[in-house]
């Protein structure tokens, strides 16, 4: 779990733009998940609730899977980019 800066823009983006991670919550499998909890899982709770539990808006969830780890890294850094 990471938070980037940009709010849910950002959190979006950074989501949207990896590859390899599947953008789920769970899939019971062993592939890399992502998910942005302000925009998926938390949606329908106020800013303020999310906030009092320590959902922020730029919040991101990564669930490191058995792909290569230079994978990972790479795919999560071209991500990461697109928000600089």
């Amino acid at each position: 779990t990471f938070e980037v800066k940009g709010g849910i823009k950002a959190g979006k983006a950074v989501m949207n733009g990896v590859k390899l991670a599947a953008l789920a919550v769970s899939l019971g499998g062993i592939e890399s998940l992502i998910q942005h909890p302000a925009s998926m899982t938390h949606a329908g709770v106020s800013k303020k609730d999310r906030e009092d539990a320590g959902i922020t808006d730029g919040l991101i969830r990564y669930s490191v899977g058995c792909e290569d780890a230079s994978d990972i890294i790479a795919d999560l850094g071209q991500a990461l980019e697109k928000i600089k």
